[in-house]
C-alpha cells in the first residue's frame, strides 16, 4: 500500500514544484517588465544637481534661477552665433531713425495655463517691466522705452526715446523682457509679486519644494514641438562630494556651470565620472571673464587706491589658477574681455604676474612696512568675498590671499551665498568680490551698461578719477549709430577701467556639462545663463 502512494505523491510534488516554477517566473518577467518600463521611463526624464533653489521664477524679477526661467519663458528674438533670430516675434521692422520697432508675433501660441500670446500679452508685460524701471536700471532699454503699443492682435510696436543699437540684443536676454501669463498678473502688475509662473516655454513648473528640488514638464503644445525629454528635476545637493556621490549612485545625472559661473563638482571629480566610461564632458567654447571687482567708492578701504588694485593684479598668478585649479580647462585672462568679443580687440597694457612690481607699485604710494603694510596708520587689511558653493572660487581666494600676504597685503576671505554677495556688491559693502562679465554674445555692451548701474558695477567705477567721462562715452555708444564711433568709444571705456584696475581678469570661464554617455543633443546658446534642455534626447 505504501509504495503504490509514492509515485502519485511525486507526481503532486513535481507538479507543485513546476507550478511554483511558472509563477516565479512569470513573476520575474512582470518584475523584469517594470524594470525596463521604469529604465524606458527614465530615460525621458533628466535629474541635474543644483547648489541653490531655483527661488522666485517672476521673470520680471532677479531672484530666479535663470537655467530654470531660461526653459519656462520666451523672448520676442532669440540671441544665435549668426546673430539675432526670430522666436516669439516671427519678423521686425526698425525705422529709419532707429527709435522704432515692429514685430509681427507667432501666431497659435499659448501660455502653459492655455491663455493666448497675443500683442495685448506683450503690452502687458513690457509694461509690468518699466513700472517698476528702476529695478532695471543697468539694462539701458528700460530707460529708452517709452511706449508699447498693440496695432492688432499679432502686431505690436515699441517706441524709443532714441536709437539704441542693442536693443534686440536686450529684448532676447533671459530676464526681463520675457512673457508671463495674464492670469499670473497681480493688479496689472509682477513688482509685488505673481499668481503663477506660466510662460510659452518648452517646460513649465509643476512641484516645487524650497531648498529640495523642483520638477518641470514637457510643454506638450509648445509651438515648436513638444520636447523629448518629458520630465526635468532641479535637485538641490551641496556643491561638491555631496554632488559627486550622487552623480555616482544615479541619484542625479546632469550637472552643468550654474548661472554664477561656478560648477558643482571639481575637474579632477569630472574627469573621474568621465573614466568610469558612463558619462561625458562637454565644454563650450570661452563664454566669459572671471574676475576681481574692487569698490573704487569705499574711501576708507583700500581698494579705493589705484596702486593697490594693480599690485594685487601683478601678484596674481593667472596661469597656475588655470592649470592647478581648472585643471587646464579656463586659460588666463589678460583683460576684462577677450579678444574674440565684439569691439573688445584693443590694445591695453598687459600685466604680467610680477610680486616685484606689485611690492615697488605699494612702496611707491605710500604703502610701507615690515609684514602688513600700513598708510597714514591705517592697514592694507581688505575683505575678499567668494561664493560658498564655489569649490574653484574657495581654491582661487586661498591663493589669492597667499599671493597677497607675499607683498604685505592682509585679505580676509568670506564665503557667502551668491545672493548675499550680489546684495554687496548692489550696496557697496565691500572691498573685493569674485564676479564674471555677462559673457559671450552679451558683452561688451551688457557688462559695460552696467558700469553705471546701481545694482550692478556703479561703486566699483564711480570712485575712479575719470567716472564722469566713463559714464559719458558708455552713454554715447550706446546710442552710436556710426560703426567706427562706436568702435572708438569702446576703446577709450576699455582703456579706462583697464588703467584703473577696478575690474581684475582671472581666467577666461566656459560652461561645463557632465551627462550620461548616452544623453544625445547637447549644445550651447550664445548665454552662459541658459542650456537648450529641449533638443536634448536619449539614445534609444
Amino acid at each position: 500500500m505504501v509504495k503504490k502512494q509514492v509515485v502519485p505523491f511525486l507526481v503532486l510534488v513535481v507538479a507543485a514544484l513546476w507550478l511554483a516554477g511558472c509563477s516565479s517566473s512569470a513573476n520575474s518577467e512582470k518584475e523584469s517588465s517594470a524594470n525596463s518600463a521604469a529604465s524606458s521611463s527614465a530615460r525621458d526624464e533628466l535629474v541635474y544637481a543644483t547648489a541653490k533653489d531655483i527661488n522666485d521664477m517672476n521673470p520680471h524679477l532677479y531672484a530666479g534661477s535663470m537655467p530654470a526661467q531660461g526653459i519656462v519663458y520666451e523672448s520676442l528674438v532669440e540671441n544665435t552665433a549668426e546673430g539675432i533670430k526670430p522666436l516669439l516675434a516671427e519678423s521686425w521692422d526698425i525705422s529709419e531713425d532707429g527709435k522704432i520697432y515692429t514685430f509681427r508675433l507667432r501666431p497659435n501660441v499659448t501660455f502653459h495655463d492655455g491663455e493666448p500670446f497675443n500683442a495685448e500679452a506683450v503690452k502687458l508685460n513690457f509694461d509690468a517691466v518699466q513700472s517698476n524701471a528702476s529695478k532695471h536700471a543697468w539694462i539701458k532699454l528700460s530707460s529708452m522705452l517709452t511706449e508699447t503699443k498693440v496695432i492688432d492682435e499679432y502686431t505690436v510696436q515699441l517706441e524709443l526715446s532714441e536709437p539704441y543699437y542693442p536693443a534686440l540684443l536686450e529684448l532676447s536676454m533671459t530676464r526681463p523682457y520675457v512673457f508671463l501669463s495674464p492670469k499670473d498678473f497681480i493688479d496689472g502688475e509682477t513688482k509685488d509679486g505673481v499668481n503663477g509662473y506660466n510662460g510659452t516655454g518648452p517646460y513649465k513648473l509643476t512641484d516645487h519644494k524650497t531648498d529640495q528640488f523642483a520638477v518641470f514638464e514637457a510643454n506638450e503644445s509648445y509651438w515648436n514641438g513638444a520636447p523629448k525629454l518629458k520630465k526635468i528635476t532641479a535637485k538641490v545637493l551641496p556643491a561638491g562630494e555631496t554632488t559627486f556621490l550622487a552623480l555616482q549612485k544615479g541619484e542625479v545625472d546632469f550637472v552643468f556651470t550654474d548661472d554664477r559661473g561656478a560648477d558643482s563638482i571639481d575637474v579632477e571629480a569630472m574627469n573621474k565620472l568621465a573614466e568610469s566610461g558612463d558619462f561625458q564632458i562637454v565644454r563650450s567654447e570661452p563664454m566669459n571673464t572671471k574676475m576681481i571687482v574692487a569698490n573704487s567708492s569705499k574711501k576708507d578701504s583700500p581698494a579705493a587706491d589705484a596702486a593697490v588694485r594693480q599690485a594685487i593684479w601683478h601678484s596674481i598668478d593667472r596661469e597656475t589658477i588655470g592649470e592647478a585649479i581648472f585643471n587646464g580647462t579656463e586659460s588666463a585672462a589678460d583683460t576684462l574681455f577677450s579678444s574674440n568679443v565684439n569691439y573688445a580687440n584693443v590694445e591695453l597694457q598687459k600685466r604680467d604676474y610680477d610680486l616685484e612690481l606689485a611690492e615697488k607699485l605699494l612702496e611707491e604710494n605710500g604703502w610701507v612696512g615690515e609684514g602688513i603694510r600700513e598708510k597714514d596708520g591705517r592697514k592694507l587689511t581688505m575683505n575678499l568675498y567668494y561664493d560658498v558653493n564655489s569649490s574653484s572660487q574657495k581654491a582661487q581666494a586661498e591663493m589669492i590671499q597667499n599671493a597677497a600676504k607675499n607683498i604685505g597685503i592682509q585679505l580676509e576671505l568670506f564665503g557667502e551665498e551668491s545672493t548675499s554677495i550680489a546684495n554687496r556688491r548692489t550696496t557697496g559693502d565691500y572691498d573685493l568680490l569674485f564676479n564674471q562679465t555677462w559673457g559671450l554674445a552679451y558683452d561688451p555692451q551688457s557688462t559695460i551698461a552696467s558700469f553705471t548701474s546701481d545694482s550692478a558695477y556703479r561703486h566699483t567705477t564711480s570712485g575712479i578719477p575719470e567716472a564722469e567721462e566713463l559714464y559719458r562715452k558708455i552713454g554715447e555708444v550706446m546710442v552710436s549709430s556710426d560703426e567706427e564711433t562706436r568702435k572708438a568709444l569702446y576703446q577709450d571705456i576699455l582703456t579706462i577701467v583697464h588703467d584703473e584696475a577696478v575690474f581684475i581678469p582671472l581666467t577666461n570661464g566656459s560652461v561645463t556639462i557632465v551627462a550620461p554617455k548616452d544623453l544625445q543633443g547637447i549644445s550651447f546658446k550664445q548665454t552662459q545663463f541658459e542650456l537648450p534642455f529641449e533638443q536634448m534626447s536619449f539614445s534609444r
